[in-house]
């Protein structure tokens, strides 16, 4: 047996989460999850299922928290209330490990283990992406994007394709390790299965066909104090720098151009004087802009909705508006307060905002397009939606600025190459 495996179990997990967690950016150490998992398999074949699902909860809290940290590193929140968030963060992730590791135990029995392995971790993935508290953002593929051949796949299997890949190597190096049979076999599955993931890989992005017509964006990304945006006294200079940037992007004369999430302090379907002077700027220069904002609607019995939203005008004097559709839990809504009304008297710093309903796609110099806004990048099945209904091109709108200087931006930047590879949209 390898001396590392002569230590006690739970020392292993926090190992396997530790080596795993760095696998994600920005460390640019993603080969470290092709062994992350090793720990957590050979406790896995050597304990029972109570005792599996405590291991695999150690270990999925240590992984999400190396990974993932800077949820904790929010500035848009009170210091508590972003440690809270962090720390029920990790403690829900975790949950899936567990119960991935209770029914490992339960089904091993009943066949090959090391076989059930890859199979279950990548259906974890797949249960995890569900619901209000889904997080897709944490699937394995987030830490291959050094390897881009290898996550060529993608476009046919979805990331679950990629996980089940990094999985089975784990499962081939352990058995390896271990010194089990046939070993020279295994090998060479090894090499051929890196191999052929790499060459098919190369051979798709060389072979793209780019069809789409060339399209110049300027992105304008404002150095703005994400807690300062939205002081009124400094309102109106806010207002003056966006549009300062925006005729020094006129100058560059893009085919479109993109300002970031809320990038404006005010609700601009509302506020005809700001989106009159953004208005003006696209007449004068013929260059749509898409901007975010936030709205406001009233309703029949007086109640206010409010939307994350996007903005898209064009020369013709037409704004169209796209309503953000999957919501950040407990920082832009709280869960189930629809249906308990007593839920929206928490403070938890978060907004109010409403669920949008409409795929929208944009359109222009023939080019069909949708944005996502933020998080909801991470969420496969809407930008598939988008694509299906006709989108030819992805923009994302973010804000990442309450982030800091924190691995998240670097990983959201991933989270968008992750979309367009599997879409095979730029």
């Amino acid at each position: 047996m390898t001396p590392l495996f002569d230590r006690p179990a739970w020392q292993l997990a926090i190992f396997g989460g530790v080596i795993t967690g760095l696998a994600y950016q920005p460390w640019h150490l993603g080969f470290l999850a092709w062994i992350g998992l090793i720990p957590l398999l050979h406790i896995w074949l050597d304990h029972d299922a109570n005792e599996n699902a405590r291991y695999g909860y150690v270990f999925g809290m240590t992984h999400n928290f190396i990974a993932f940290y800077w949820i904790g590193i929010n500035s848009g929140a009170s210091f508590w209330v972003v440690l809270l968030s962090l720390i029920a963060a990790v403690l829900h992730l975790g949950i899936y490990w567990a119960v991935a590791g209770w029914i490992f135990g339960r089904v091993k029995a009943y066949g090959n283990g090391l076989v059930l392995f890859p199979f279950l971790i990548v259906s974890m993935e797949w249960v995890r992406s569900f619901g209000a508290l889904g997080f897709p953002w944490g699937n394995m593929v987030l830490s291959q994007l050094d390897f881009l051949p290898m996550i060529q796949i993608m476009e046919v299997t979805g990331s679950y394709g990629v996980t089940l890949w990094i999985v089975l190597l784990n499962v081939i190096l352990y058995i390896l390790i271990q010194n089990f049979e046939p070993n020279k076999k295994l090998g060479y599955f090894l090499g051929i299965l890196l191999l052929g993931l790499w060459f098919s890989g190369n051979s798709r992005m060389k072979g793209f066909n780019d069809s789409l017509t060339n399209m110049g964006v300027a992105v304008l990304q404002p150095n703005i104090d994400p807690n300062a945006k939205w002081d009124y006294k400094k309102r109106e200079k806010t207002i003056t720098y966006m549009d300062s940037l925006h005729s020094l992007a006129i100058n560059l004369n893009p085919d479109l151009i993109l300002f970031p999430e809320t990038a404006f302090p005010a609700y601009l379907r509302l506020d005809r004087h700001v989106r009159g002077q953004i208005q003006s700027k696209v007449d004068s220069s013929g260059i749509p802009v898409l901007t975010g904002t936030v709205d406001r609607t009233k309703l029949p019995d007086g109640k206010k909705r409010y939307f994350n939203s996007s903005m898209f005008l064009t020369p013709n004097h037409k704004y169209i508006l796209y309503n953000k559709l999957h919501l950040v839990p407990f920082a832009e809504y709280i869960p189930l307060s629809d249906q308990f009304p007593s839920l929206n008297m928490l403070n938890l710093g978060q907004g109010n905002f409403t669920h949008g309903s409409e795929y929208t796609v944009f359109e222009w110099k023939d080019i069909r397009f949708s944005n996502l806004i933020c998080y909801e990048s991470s969420i496969p099945e809407i930008t598939r939606e988008f694509i299906q209904q006709g989108a030819e091109m992805l923009t994302i709108q973010t804000n990442d600025g309450w982030l800091g200087k924190s691995a998240g931006p670097y990983q959201h930047y991933d989270v968008a190459r992750i979309r367009a590879i599997e879409n095979r949209v730029p």
